[in-house]
């Protein structure tokens, strides 16, 4: 991909988000943080970047409202997020026994949650490059961003 194809700014609507806690918002900001650090992304018909991208979700779609840093609009994409429900509900399960593991497990138990943890996010990004292929080019590192992304605007307050 050519060295302008990223993301340079990403907004999230926080309208179309669920509700949520200060936890949660700084688990949401991380994430931004994260993929705006280190990202290659290209719409397909899109010649040079970089991007702004506005993310909101819709009737259980997520939403890519894209434009160049210049503001010229390179589109808006959509992908359904319930393909994404198994994958993100077993996420949060295995997190949460991770993080239980933590406090009495042995360092082996706790390696293979971890191993399964990391599986699943591989999984769900494998799925977000399918999921994007016939609009928009990501890298695996950056749709495994997406995917920490998608989680976190996923996330309930317990």
């Amino acid at each position: 991909m050519d060295e302008d194809h990223y993301i340079a700014e990403l907004y999230i609507d926080d309208d179309s988000l669920p509700a949520t806690s200060a936890d949660m918002e700084h688990e949401r900001r991380v994430a931004v943080f994260d993929l705006l650090e280190a990202n290659e992304f290209r719409p397909l018909e899109s010649e040079s970047g970089p991007y702004i991208v506005n993310l909101s979700l819709n009737d259980n779609r997520l939403i890519l409202d894209v434009q160049r840093s210049n503001g010229m609009p390179r589109g808006e994409y959509s992908i359904s997020l319930l393909p994404f429900r198994r994958i993100v509900k077993d996420y949060f399960m295995i997190c949460e026994s991770y993080h239980n593991a933590i406090r009495t497990a042995t360092s082996a138990q706790i390696e293979a949650i971890d191993m399964g943890r990391r599986g699943l996010h591989n999984e769900g990004s494998r799925q977000l490059v399918d999921s994007l292929r016939n609009s928009i080019e990501v890298d695996f590192n950056t749709s495994r961003r997406f995917f920490t992304l998608i989680c976190a605007l996923h996330r309930r307050p317990k």
